[in-house]
């Protein structure tokens, strides 16, 4: 069964909005700058817990301390 011209149209131009719409979705989602900046949140909302915060500033200020130490010898 032969389907009409208009038909055929309609349903190619359908497509195509269903394919920008998704082309959009995924140019929003793989945006660079966007991605950094989450990443950016997610790292400093890890470092701002004291499970890890503190012992980062323990294991700087001993690395600190053993430079010093060395520098002074």
């Amino acid at each position: 069964m032969a389907r009409d011209p208009e038909t055929i149209e309609r349903e190619i131009e359908q497509a195509r909005n269903a394919l920008v719409a998704t082309l959009d979705q995924l140019g929003t989602k793989a945006n660079p700058a966007k991605l950094v900046d989450s990443a950016k949140s997610g790292l400093r909302a890890k470092l701002d817990e004291p499970k890890v915060k503190y012992p980062l500033i323990g294991g700087a200020v001993l690395i600190g301390l053993l430079l010093i130490r060395k520098l002074l010898k």
